[in-house]
């Protein structure tokens, strides 16, 4: 699975929790409301997610874990696949044909 970058993460968290205080403090005003909710949309589609508010707890779970980098999550995934090759790195790296 690809991870978005925490900075935008954190970005768009910040950018929903800003349009829901401004909703609440205004709910009749229709064009809060739809900034409030396309910001909503932008969160959910960035963490995967159907509902802005799992969307905004996913996103405050991923931002207070530990950074996961290419290699932990490729090997991740070979460990999930079974492929974890035993090798020396030289081995490991080779293009593939060799």
């Amino acid at each position: 699975m690809l991870l978005p970058a925490r900075s935008e993460v954190a970005r768009q968290l910040r950018r929903y929790r800003a349009w829901e205080r401004v909703m609440l403090a205004a709910p009749t005003d229709h064009t809060v409301r739809a900034t409030f909710e396309d910001s909503g949309y932008t969160l959910c589609v960035l963490m995967g997610k159907r509902c802005a508010r799992e969307a905004a707890d996913a996103a405050e779970r991923y931002l207070r874990g530990p950074a996961v980098t290419c290699s932990d999550e490729q090997y991740a995934r070979s460990r999930a696949s079974g492929a974890v090759r035993r090798g020396p790195p030289s081995d490991r790296c080779a293009p593939a044909g060799r």
